[in-house]
């Protein structure tokens, strides 16, 4: 095949950084508009959970079956429907004034996202082969992603700010459009003539795992964990995975082939890969929240606020690339997952603090970042530098679905937390409420930051209290579970020369 002219490739790179911003620009910049849609929407904290977990559960559900799709009917016919798919979700997100059509419009986003971040990767890889090309193309990819991730708090604030909350989703629309046109121009068709088969059975399975795990976490509260509802969810969850375990070990061509674990290295950096997603990223979920409701910004200096946890991020991966060259992986990885740690106790530290402020928060945050930017890099080379090539595909894909299944959960899980916590607080300083239903409902307004109403007779002191009592609790999960999976981390690498990290694939969520 004859190479690719240079402006093809360059329209085609175009096309694939803008949808990866596209992609970033969604997971991190709804989260700080939760507040706003709360207060417009009429949205309870339940709802709230479920508009960040749409999007990435749906992601999950379609990461593993896209490669074998793309690779059997074109990547670039994939692509450019992934494309609209996202723009069509995202137009309907913004025009929408259901809370529940906005959750199915934001899974529908997330269904597409998926097929889009897929796709970028196999279109680099088709199209930029030669190894300086290729590397360049792909840091191109990774930084434009990390742009996305690390200014999509203060975009979202500024947006709600000048705008309004719906230009956050509707503003995909557009440029939407143009990546559709850039791809069309740029991308050239290629196709895998061995995928034939797709793993059906494991890739539902798996989403029906995932699905109820997250569903009997957000809702649990509501059914009654012990009561049978709950308890029917909670076995089938069970059901699926190990139905999915079945499959995966029956099937000819499975989507995850559970060998590699085999691998140390591999097996070392996606369990940093599930660290960085029970603490870092889910946290972000809900910072935007303390910024707002616990510190009294407004969306623009909360989205500034939080700058200081998501730059680090950017400006430290080169930095990990190199000391995991110079020394190994198998170090760098836990040591950047005990920096994250760190800044959970730190933040737990200044969120507590008396007159307590973006500056007693800022050290948390720096370190928290500094510790992903030292992980994040490391941890998507190694689980791809760590298996044969024609194995890369899946590694990744592993690598992948393990960050956000991981991080569905956790989105759930310290939603779960950051209500408990505010909930033991309200009820040791109101004794006289025995109304477990509406502690629990006043412990959900307090957690979404809506406050309480002013006829329930309950002092501001008290609500800051809880507020600050409930985002210790999920600081201190957040925390002690990051450094207890950066033990198991160093434990599974072991002591001998791990995988060298690889330059030519970026950093990802």
């Amino acid at each position: 095949m004859p190479p690719t002219p240079s402006g093809s490739r360059l329209v085609a790179l175009a096309a694939v950084c803008l949808s990866s911003l596209m992609f970033g620009l969604e997971i991190s910049s709804v989260p700080a508009i939760l507040p706003t849609l709360e207060k417009v929407l009429g949205a309870d904290f339940v709802q709230l959970q479920w508009i960040m977990n749409a999007y990435t559960i749906a992601v999950t559900t379609v990461l593993m079956a896209t490669g074998t799709l793309a690779d059997r009917y074109g990547r670039k016919r994939i692509f450019l429907i992934g494309i609209v798919a996202f723009g069509v979700a995202s137009l309907i997100c913004g025009l929408t004034e259901s809370v529940s059509v906005l959750i199915a419009a934001r899974f529908a986003q997330g269904l597409s996202g998926g097929v889009m971040l897929i796709c970028q990767v196999a279109v680099l890889s088709h199209q930029f082969q030669e190894g300086r090309a290729r590397g360049l193309a792909f840091s191109a990819w990774g930084i434009i992603f990390g742009i996305g991730l690390g200014f999509g708090p203060i975009v979202g604030g500024a947006i709600v700010a000048v705008w309004s909350w719906e230009w956050v989703f509707l503003i995909h629309g557009a440029l939407s459009l143009v990546t559709w046109l850039l791809a069309l121009g740029g991308v050239e068709e290629s196709r895998d003539p061995d995928a034939t088969h797709l793993d059906v059975p494991g890739i539902v399975t798996l989403s029906l795992a995932v699905f109820g795990l997250a569903y009997f976490i957000t809702q649990g509260p509501d059914l009654g964990f012990a009561r049978p509802t709950a308890l029917v969810i909670l076995g089938l969850t069970a059901a699926s995975f190990v139905a999915f375990l079945v499959a995966e070990k029956l099937s000819p061509r499975p989507m995850f082939d559970f060998t590699v674990f085999r691998i140390r290295p591999f097996s070392g950096a996606v369990i940093g890969s599930a660290a960085m997603n029970i603490s870092f990223w889910p946290f972000m979920i809900y910072l935007p929240i303390w910024f707002q409701a616990g510190l009294g910004y407004d969306s623009v200096a909360a989205g500034l606020a939080l700058l200081a946890y998501t730059l680090p991020t950017l400006a430290v991966p080169p930095f990990a690339e190199r000391l995991s060259l110079r020394y190994r992986p198998g170090l760098v990885i836990p040591a950047g997952l005990g920096l994250i740690g760190l800044g959970f106790f730190a933040m737990m530290l200044g969120s507590g603090a008396e007159n307590a402020s973006w500056l007693t928060m800022l050290p948390g945050c720096v370190l928290a970042g500094i510790g992903l930017g030292f992980t994040n890099t490391p941890v998507t080379n190694t689980t791809t530098a760590a298996v044969s090539a024609n194995r890369a595909g899946m590694a990744s894909g592993i690598d992948m679905s393990a960050r956000m299944i991981s991080l569905a959960i956790n989105i759930a899980l310290m939603g779960f937390l950051l209500v408990e916590g505010v909930r033991a607080s309200l009820q040791a300083a109101l004794p006289g409420i025995a109304d477990a239903e509406r502690m629990r409902r006043l412990a959900q307004q307090v957690a979404s930051g809506a406050g309480v109403p002013p006829g329930e007779g309950i002092s501001d002191a008290v609500v800051h209290q809880a507020l600050v009592d409930g985002f210790g609790w999920i600081l201190l999960y957040g925390g002690i579970g990051v450094w207890l999976l950066a033990a198991a981390s160093y434990w599974v690498f072991g002591r001998k020369a791990s995988a060298p990290a690889c330059p030519a694939h970026p950093a990802v969520l």
